[in-house]
Protein backbone atom coordinates (compact mmCIF):
# COMPACT_ATOMS: atom_id res chain seq x y z
CA UNK A 1 0.00 0.00 0.00
CA UNK A 2 3.33 2.43 0.87
CA UNK A 3 3.96 1.59 -2.50
CA UNK A 4 0.84 2.68 -4.54
CA UNK A 5 0.63 5.64 -2.10
CA UNK A 6 4.47 7.00 -3.29
CA UNK A 7 3.07 6.08 -7.27
CA UNK A 8 0.04 8.14 -6.64
CA UNK A 9 1.80 11.12 -5.03
CA UNK A 10 3.94 11.35 -7.80
CA UNK A 11 0.93 11.11 -10.52
CA UNK A 12 -0.24 13.96 -8.61
CA UNK A 13 3.39 15.95 -8.68
CA UNK A 14 3.52 15.26 -12.63
CA UNK A 15 -0.02 16.04 -13.10
CA UNK A 16 0.61 19.57 -11.83
CA UNK A 17 3.86 20.28 -13.38
CA UNK A 18 3.06 23.23 -15.84
CA UNK A 19 4.43 22.24 -19.50
CA UNK A 20 5.21 24.42 -22.43
CA UNK A 21 1.59 25.32 -24.44
CA UNK A 22 1.83 24.65 -27.78
CA UNK A 23 -0.53 26.30 -30.48
CA UNK A 24 -2.93 23.58 -31.95
CA UNK A 25 -3.34 24.92 -35.79
CA UNK A 26 -5.98 25.42 -38.17
CA UNK A 27 -4.89 22.48 -39.91
CA UNK A 28 -6.01 19.59 -37.43
CA UNK A 29 -7.16 16.95 -37.45
CA UNK A 30 -4.65 15.19 -40.65
CA UNK A 31 -5.49 11.85 -41.42
CA UNK A 32 -2.15 10.53 -42.39
CA UNK A 33 -3.51 7.02 -43.30
CA UNK A 34 -7.35 6.80 -44.03
CA UNK A 35 -8.96 4.07 -42.62
CA UNK A 36 -9.55 1.25 -44.89
CA UNK A 37 -12.81 0.00 -46.66
CA UNK A 38 -12.70 -3.38 -47.95
CA UNK A 39 -14.56 -5.28 -48.78
CA UNK A 40 -11.94 -8.23 -47.34
CA UNK A 41 -12.23 -11.23 -47.31
CA UNK A 42 -10.25 -14.37 -46.08
CA UNK A 43 -9.43 -18.13 -46.72
CA UNK A 44 -10.93 -20.37 -44.16
CA UNK A 45 -8.57 -21.20 -42.34
CA UNK A 46 -7.17 -18.11 -42.02
CA UNK A 47 -4.87 -17.11 -39.50
CA UNK A 48 -3.45 -13.46 -38.55
CA UNK A 49 0.45 -13.05 -38.69
CA UNK A 50 0.94 -11.02 -36.68
CA UNK A 51 4.45 -10.61 -37.31
CA UNK A 52 3.25 -8.92 -40.59
CA UNK A 53 1.21 -6.45 -38.91
CA UNK A 54 2.56 -2.48 -38.46
CA UNK A 55 1.34 -0.54 -36.13
CA UNK A 56 1.62 3.36 -37.63
CA UNK A 57 0.62 6.93 -36.93
CA UNK A 58 -2.89 6.93 -38.88
CA UNK A 59 -4.44 10.58 -38.01
CA UNK A 60 -2.44 13.61 -35.87
CA UNK A 61 -5.15 15.24 -33.46
CA UNK A 62 -2.35 17.89 -32.56
CA UNK A 63 1.16 19.06 -32.80
CA UNK A 64 1.54 16.31 -29.68
CA UNK A 65 -1.40 13.95 -29.84
CA UNK A 66 -1.17 11.13 -32.29
CA UNK A 67 -3.29 8.32 -32.90
CA UNK A 68 -1.98 4.59 -33.70
CA UNK A 69 -3.76 1.91 -35.43
CA UNK A 70 -2.89 -1.44 -36.97
CA UNK A 71 -2.11 -2.82 -40.96
CA UNK A 72 -5.45 -3.18 -43.18
CA UNK A 73 -6.49 -6.41 -44.80
CA UNK A 74 -4.68 -8.91 -42.51
CA UNK A 75 -6.65 -8.84 -39.16
CA UNK A 76 -10.13 -10.67 -40.12
CA UNK A 77 -11.41 -9.47 -36.91
CA UNK A 78 -10.49 -6.24 -37.87
CA UNK A 79 -9.62 -5.92 -41.33
CA UNK A 80 -10.03 -2.11 -41.67
CA UNK A 81 -7.47 -1.55 -39.43
CA UNK A 82 -5.90 -4.39 -36.82
CA UNK A 83 -6.27 -4.05 -33.48
CA UNK A 84 -8.20 -0.66 -31.70
CA UNK A 85 -7.28 2.85 -31.94
CA UNK A 86 -4.59 3.74 -29.18
CA UNK A 87 -3.58 7.43 -28.96
CA UNK A 88 -0.42 9.19 -27.20
CA UNK A 89 0.28 12.68 -25.76
CA UNK A 90 3.94 13.65 -25.42
CA UNK A 91 5.94 15.77 -24.56
CA UNK A 92 8.84 16.84 -21.81
CA UNK A 93 6.26 15.52 -19.14
CA UNK A 94 6.17 11.80 -20.69
CA UNK A 95 3.81 9.64 -23.03
CA UNK A 96 0.36 9.49 -21.99
CA UNK A 97 -1.41 6.27 -23.56
CA UNK A 98 -4.68 5.43 -24.28
CA UNK A 99 -5.11 1.70 -24.90
CA UNK A 100 -2.66 -0.51 -25.90
CA UNK A 101 -3.33 -2.30 -29.12
CA UNK A 102 -2.98 -6.32 -29.51
CA UNK A 103 -0.39 -7.97 -26.86
CA UNK A 104 0.88 -9.29 -30.34
CA UNK A 105 1.98 -6.12 -31.57
CA UNK A 106 3.32 -4.87 -28.21
CA UNK A 107 6.74 -4.10 -29.53
CA UNK A 108 5.31 -2.62 -33.29
CA UNK A 109 3.71 -0.34 -30.75
CA UNK A 110 6.31 0.74 -28.70
CA UNK A 111 8.72 1.51 -32.44
CA UNK A 112 5.39 3.45 -33.18
CA UNK A 113 5.62 5.45 -30.48
CA UNK A 114 9.74 5.61 -30.65
CA UNK A 115 9.49 7.16 -34.01
CA UNK A 116 7.84 10.47 -32.85
CA UNK A 117 9.17 10.98 -28.83
CA UNK A 118 11.83 9.44 -26.73
CA UNK A 119 9.62 10.38 -23.84
CA UNK A 120 9.43 8.01 -21.07
CA UNK A 121 5.54 6.32 -20.76
CA UNK A 122 4.14 7.81 -17.67
CA UNK A 123 0.26 7.08 -17.63
CA UNK A 124 -2.18 4.48 -19.54
CA UNK A 125 -5.77 4.22 -19.49
CA UNK A 126 -7.96 1.75 -20.57
CA UNK A 127 -10.93 2.24 -22.67
CA UNK A 128 -12.64 -1.34 -22.27
CA UNK A 129 -11.15 -4.78 -21.44
CA UNK A 130 -11.14 -6.34 -25.06
CA UNK A 131 -7.72 -7.34 -25.83
CA UNK A 132 -7.08 -5.24 -28.82
CA UNK A 133 -7.16 -2.41 -26.63
CA UNK A 134 -5.52 -3.98 -23.46
CA UNK A 135 -3.33 -6.94 -24.68
CA UNK A 136 -0.31 -4.98 -24.28
CA UNK A 137 -0.99 -3.80 -21.13
CA UNK A 138 1.65 -6.13 -19.23
CA UNK A 139 4.23 -4.53 -21.87
CA UNK A 140 4.01 -1.00 -21.26
CA UNK A 141 3.32 -1.49 -17.29
CA UNK A 142 6.90 -2.55 -17.66
CA UNK A 143 7.86 0.35 -20.01
CA UNK A 144 6.66 2.19 -16.32
CA UNK A 145 2.82 3.07 -16.89
CA UNK A 146 0.24 3.24 -14.21
CA UNK A 147 -2.88 2.11 -15.93
CA UNK A 148 -6.24 3.55 -15.20
CA UNK A 149 -9.58 2.07 -15.72
CA UNK A 150 -13.01 1.76 -14.56
CA UNK A 151 -13.37 -0.72 -11.18
CA UNK A 152 -15.92 -3.22 -13.42
CA UNK A 153 -13.30 -3.22 -15.93
CA UNK A 154 -10.33 -3.88 -13.14
CA UNK A 155 -13.04 -6.54 -12.18
CA UNK A 156 -13.35 -8.33 -15.31
CA UNK A 157 -9.89 -8.84 -15.69
CA UNK A 158 -8.94 -10.12 -12.07
CA UNK A 159 -12.07 -12.87 -13.47
CA UNK A 160 -11.26 -13.86 -16.36
CA UNK A 161 -13.90 -16.02 -18.37
CA UNK A 162 -13.54 -19.68 -18.34
CA UNK A 163 -11.47 -21.42 -21.40
CA UNK A 164 -14.43 -22.79 -24.10
CA UNK A 165 -13.13 -26.52 -23.63
CA UNK A 166 -14.27 -26.19 -20.13
CA UNK A 167 -10.99 -25.65 -18.44
CA UNK A 168 -10.35 -23.06 -16.01
CA UNK A 169 -9.59 -19.60 -16.84
CA UNK A 170 -5.89 -18.48 -17.03
CA UNK A 171 -4.58 -16.58 -13.95
CA UNK A 172 -4.42 -12.72 -15.20
CA UNK A 173 -1.16 -11.03 -15.60
CA UNK A 174 -0.99 -8.59 -12.27
CA UNK A 175 0.95 -6.71 -14.18
CA UNK A 176 -1.68 -5.31 -17.00
CA UNK A 177 -4.33 -5.06 -13.87
CA UNK A 178 -5.20 -1.35 -13.57
CA UNK A 179 -3.93 0.30 -10.09
CA UNK A 180 -5.74 3.80 -10.91
CA UNK A 181 -9.65 2.78 -10.15
CA UNK A 182 -12.45 4.61 -10.45
CA UNK A 183 -15.87 4.29 -10.76
CA UNK A 184 -19.15 5.89 -12.74
CA UNK A 185 -20.79 7.71 -11.03
CA UNK A 186 -24.82 7.74 -12.49
CA UNK A 187 -26.08 11.21 -10.71
CA UNK A 188 -23.30 12.65 -12.33
CA UNK A 189 -23.04 11.32 -15.98
CA UNK A 190 -19.85 13.20 -17.89
CA UNK A 191 -17.92 14.01 -14.93
CA UNK A 192 -14.22 13.22 -15.20
CA UNK A 193 -12.97 10.83 -12.71
CA UNK A 194 -9.53 11.55 -13.42
CA UNK A 195 -8.20 15.13 -15.37
CA UNK A 196 -4.21 15.43 -15.66
CA UNK A 197 -2.45 18.40 -16.95
CA UNK A 198 0.67 17.64 -19.15
CA UNK A 199 2.61 18.00 -21.91
CA UNK A 200 0.40 21.07 -22.91
CA UNK A 201 -3.19 19.36 -22.97
CA UNK A 202 -5.63 18.65 -20.04
CA UNK A 203 -6.98 15.34 -20.28
CA UNK A 204 -9.95 13.80 -18.93
CA UNK A 205 -10.60 10.09 -18.20
CA UNK A 206 -14.57 9.87 -17.90
CA UNK A 207 -15.89 6.69 -16.94
CA UNK A 208 -19.60 5.49 -19.22
CA UNK A 209 -22.50 3.66 -17.86
CA UNK A 210 -22.55 -0.21 -19.25
CA UNK A 211 -22.85 0.08 -22.89
CA UNK A 212 -19.78 -1.12 -25.05
CA UNK A 213 -18.68 -3.07 -21.88
CA UNK A 214 -19.91 -2.15 -18.11
CA UNK A 215 -16.31 -0.68 -17.73
CA UNK A 216 -16.34 1.32 -20.20
CA UNK A 217 -14.24 5.30 -20.29
CA UNK A 218 -14.07 8.19 -23.02
CA UNK A 219 -10.91 10.56 -23.25
CA UNK A 220 -11.37 13.80 -23.60
CA UNK A 221 -8.65 15.90 -24.78
CA UNK A 222 -9.66 20.09 -23.95
CA UNK A 223 -6.90 21.84 -26.20
CA UNK A 224 -7.03 19.55 -28.96
CA UNK A 225 -10.94 19.49 -28.48
CA UNK A 226 -11.07 15.57 -29.19
CA UNK A 227 -12.69 12.59 -27.26
CA UNK A 228 -11.79 9.35 -27.92
CA UNK A 229 -15.55 7.49 -27.85
CA UNK A 230 -13.98 4.09 -27.65
CA UNK A 231 -15.95 1.39 -29.32
CA UNK A 232 -19.87 1.67 -28.44
CA UNK A 233 -19.72 3.68 -31.92
CA UNK A 234 -18.52 1.77 -34.86
CA UNK A 235 -19.11 2.91 -38.71
CA UNK A 236 -16.99 -0.77 -39.84
CA UNK A 237 -19.57 -2.92 -39.31
CA UNK A 238 -22.71 -2.68 -36.78
CA UNK A 239 -22.90 -2.13 -33.51
CA UNK A 240 -21.65 -4.44 -30.91
CA UNK A 241 -22.40 -4.88 -26.98
CA UNK A 242 -20.97 -6.80 -25.45
CA UNK A 243 -23.41 -7.97 -22.95
CA UNK A 244 -21.08 -10.66 -21.36
CA UNK A 245 -19.31 -8.61 -20.17
CA UNK A 246 -21.55 -6.23 -18.92
CA UNK A 247 -22.60 -4.10 -22.39
CA UNK A 248 -25.98 -2.90 -23.20
CA UNK A 249 -27.67 -1.90 -26.62
CA UNK A 250 -29.78 0.78 -24.15
CA UNK A 251 -26.64 2.07 -22.46
CA UNK A 252 -25.44 2.88 -26.34
CA UNK A 253 -28.39 4.90 -26.84
CA UNK A 254 -27.30 6.46 -23.52
CA UNK A 255 -23.75 7.35 -24.21
CA UNK A 256 -24.58 8.61 -27.72
CA UNK A 257 -26.67 11.24 -25.61
CA UNK A 258 -24.18 12.27 -23.47
CA UNK A 259 -21.67 12.38 -26.12
CA UNK A 260 -23.36 14.73 -27.71
CA UNK A 261 -23.62 17.07 -24.83
CA UNK A 262 -20.41 17.08 -24.14
CA UNK A 263 -18.59 17.72 -27.76
CA UNK A 264 -19.01 20.50 -29.23
CA UNK A 265 -20.20 20.73 -33.17
CA UNK A 266 -16.75 21.27 -34.20
CA UNK A 267 -15.28 18.35 -31.81
CA UNK A 268 -13.56 15.30 -33.12
CA UNK A 269 -14.97 12.58 -32.16
CA UNK A 270 -12.34 9.14 -32.54
CA UNK A 271 -13.63 5.90 -32.77
CA UNK A 272 -11.76 2.63 -31.55
CA UNK A 273 -12.83 1.27 -35.15
CA UNK A 274 -13.94 3.02 -38.16
CA UNK A 275 -13.33 6.67 -39.40
CA UNK A 276 -13.31 9.96 -37.36
CA UNK A 277 -16.47 11.74 -36.69
CA UNK A 278 -18.28 14.57 -35.55
CA UNK A 279 -21.59 14.63 -33.29
CA UNK A 280 -24.18 15.07 -35.87
CA UNK A 281 -22.52 11.52 -37.29
CA UNK A 282 -24.30 9.97 -33.94
CA UNK A 283 -27.61 10.64 -34.91
CA UNK A 284 -28.08 8.30 -37.88
CA UNK A 285 -26.42 6.02 -35.38
CA UNK A 286 -28.87 6.34 -32.34
CA UNK A 287 -31.73 6.16 -34.57
CA UNK A 288 -30.92 3.08 -36.33
CA UNK A 289 -30.53 1.84 -32.77
CA UNK A 290 -34.04 3.20 -31.74
CA UNK A 291 -35.48 1.45 -34.92
CA UNK A 292 -33.26 -2.17 -34.63
CA UNK A 293 -34.69 -2.28 -30.72
CA UNK A 294 -38.35 -1.30 -31.63
CA UNK A 295 -38.89 -3.75 -34.04
CA UNK A 296 -37.29 -6.87 -32.69
CA UNK A 297 -39.12 -6.21 -29.33
CA UNK A 298 -42.16 -6.47 -31.35
CA UNK A 299 -41.79 -9.59 -32.92
CA UNK A 300 -40.29 -11.14 -29.67
CA UNK A 301 -43.63 -10.02 -27.74
CA UNK A 302 -45.31 -11.77 -30.41
CA UNK A 303 -43.44 -14.32 -29.64
CA UNK A 304 -41.43 -14.25 -32.63
CA UNK A 305 -37.86 -17.06 -32.49
CA UNK A 306 -34.09 -15.77 -33.02
CA UNK A 307 -34.27 -17.84 -36.21
CA UNK A 308 -36.69 -16.03 -37.68
CA UNK A 309 -36.24 -12.80 -36.38
CA UNK A 310 -32.57 -13.06 -38.01
CA UNK A 311 -34.54 -14.14 -41.19
CA UNK A 312 -36.56 -10.99 -41.51
CA UNK A 313 -33.46 -9.11 -42.21
CA UNK A 314 -34.37 -6.15 -39.99
CA UNK A 315 -31.02 -4.32 -41.30
CA UNK A 316 -31.60 -3.82 -44.50
CA UNK A 317 -32.27 -0.25 -45.49
CA UNK A 318 -28.86 0.64 -43.31
CA UNK A 319 -26.59 -2.28 -45.34
CA UNK A 320 -25.42 0.16 -48.03
CA UNK A 321 -24.42 2.89 -45.44
CA UNK A 322 -22.86 0.59 -43.60
CA UNK A 323 -19.23 -0.48 -44.42
CA UNK A 324 -18.04 -4.08 -43.43
CA UNK A 325 -21.87 -4.95 -42.76
CA UNK A 326 -20.81 -8.88 -42.59
CA UNK A 327 -23.38 -11.55 -42.29
CA UNK A 328 -21.84 -12.48 -39.28
CA UNK A 329 -21.95 -8.53 -37.98
CA UNK A 330 -25.49 -8.34 -38.95
CA UNK A 331 -26.28 -11.68 -36.63
CA UNK A 332 -24.47 -10.47 -33.67
CA UNK A 333 -26.39 -6.82 -33.08
CA UNK A 334 -29.76 -8.66 -34.35
CA UNK A 335 -28.86 -11.29 -31.75
CA UNK A 336 -28.04 -8.86 -29.22
CA UNK A 337 -31.01 -6.71 -29.18
CA UNK A 338 -33.36 -9.71 -29.33
CA UNK A 339 -31.79 -11.17 -25.70
CA UNK A 340 -31.75 -7.88 -24.45
CA UNK A 341 -35.19 -6.35 -25.05
CA UNK A 342 -36.37 -9.04 -22.77
CA UNK A 343 -35.32 -11.14 -19.59
CA UNK A 344 -31.84 -9.25 -19.52
CA UNK A 345 -29.99 -10.55 -17.16
CA UNK A 346 -27.71 -8.21 -14.55
CA UNK A 347 -24.30 -7.17 -14.36
CA UNK A 348 -21.76 -8.62 -11.31
CA UNK A 349 -18.77 -8.20 -11.15
CA UNK A 350 -18.76 -6.28 -14.47
CA UNK A 351 -20.16 -9.52 -16.47
CA UNK A 352 -23.61 -10.91 -17.51
CA UNK A 353 -24.56 -14.68 -17.76
CA UNK A 354 -26.14 -14.01 -21.56
CA UNK A 355 -28.83 -17.52 -22.72
CA UNK A 356 -26.26 -19.40 -25.31
CA UNK A 357 -28.30 -20.14 -28.80
CA UNK A 358 -27.61 -22.95 -31.22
Amino acid sequence: MKRHALLFLGLAALAAVPALVRSQGAAYPITVIPTGKGPYTFPQGYQTPWDKIEIMVTEKMSPNLFVLHGSQGLDPAHPDASGGRAMALFGSDGVLMVDTENRQTAEQTLKAIRSFTSAPIRILVNTHIHPDHTGANAFFAKQGAIIFSQEDLQSEMLRPPARGNGQPAPAPDMAGIPVGIYKYNPAAPGQPAVTFTMNGETVDFIPMMPSHTAGDTIVRFRKANAIYIEDFYRNFGYPFADQANGGSIKGMLDASDLIAKLAGPDTTLIPGHGTLIKKNDLLPYRAMLVDILAKVKTLRDQGTSLKDVLAANLTAPYDKATQGDTQQSKDRFITEVYDEVKDFPPIVDGKRTMPRHP
